[in-house]
């Protein structure tokens, strides 16, 4: 039987890469919906067709991680697009995004745009920001559409990778996507002014080809839910956490009210970025206000 990986899923059709380069059009066969699986862009499946447009996913491989919000699997690395300006730079959600990226073991490379719109002095702050996510292990790409900049370190990383460029709607995407492969033509709008946050441009997930990498252009999205992540998870979410916490003197401390704890003291000698540790506060009692599931 022929395999291949699913690079569009649209309005019940999954579109199908194979070896040979072709794209057929399947349909899911109906154990999936039975079984309550749903196959996702990214996933590398068994099928079988007549044509180019009459087939039939028969077998969806074992993924080795998958997202919800958005919907895809088998990634390699998570570009995340969060704008200086317009929308304004936000710690708090790119820490979001950061934690469930960590968490499904997906490589985070931080893309700040639109780096052309500010001021010396916004432009001072987020390369502080930048300088901090750095040290914390992150790589941070400070990047332009308009003028380009940035652009020529960001091609070489998605070589050979299947990458998902996410965050949420407004933060230029779509305008980075259609620099890096200008004949994608990407639709782009401009940010809301009545309402402060970007249009949704993109409305379905699809992988596309750029160099030899696949890469994921992504509905744009504004919220995250923890809904996985468990109390114990949100340590090693934080790579400068996790790397201080085995300095703490107990085992499985969390860092709030324990004592001896070498995470606080971090935070305290200015090791550890006070925004950072309060997120991670923010999000533990977050993870364990939620309901439970049954």
């Amino acid at each position: 039987m022929p395999e291949g990986k699913i690079i569009k899923a649209l309005a019940g059709f999954y579109y199908v890469l194979t070896d040979e380069k072709k794209v057929i059009q399947c349909r899911g066969r109906g154990v999936f919906r039975k079984n309550k699986i749903s196959p996702l862009v990214g996933d590398e499946v068994v099928f079988q067709a007549d044509n180019d447009q009459e087939g039939y996913i028969l077998e969806i491989r074992e993924r080795k991680n998958e997202l919800v919000r958005p919907p895809i699997a088998n990634v390699d690395q998570a570009i995340l697009i969060f704008s200086s300006v317009e929308p304004d730079f936000s710690t708090g959600l790119l820490d979001r995004f950061l934690v469930l990226i960590e968490f499904n073991r997906i490589r985070p490379i931080i893309c700040i745009s639109k780096m052309d719109l500010t001021s010396e002095d916004q432009r001072k702050a987020i390369e502080a920001y930048a300088a901090q996510y750095e040290k914390a292990g992150y790589q941070v790409l400070l990047t332009s559409s308009v003028t380009e900049d940035g652009i020529q370190q960001l091609l070489p990383l998605l070589e050979g990778e299947i990458s998902v460029f996410a965050g949420q709607s407004g933060v230029g995407k779509s305008s980075l996507l259609n620099v890096l492969k200008p004949d994608l033509e990407l639709e782009t709008n401009d940010i809301s002014t009545h309402l402060g946050r970007g249009r949704h441009t993109t409305r379905h997930v699809e992988l596309i080809e750029i160099g030899d990498g696949l890469v994921a252009d992504t509905p744009g999205f504004s919220s995250l839910e923890f809904t996985e992540i468990e109390v114990e998870d949100l340590n090693y979410c934080f790579p400068e956490i996790e790397e201080a916490s085995h300095r703490c003197k107990f085992r499985g401390c969390l860092h709030v009210q324990e004592p001896k704890c070498a995470v606080k003291q971090a935070v305290d000698n200015g090791e550890i970025p006070d925004y950072r540790y309060e997120h991670y506060k923010l999000f533990l009692q977050e993870i364990k206000d939620r309901k439970p599931r049954y």
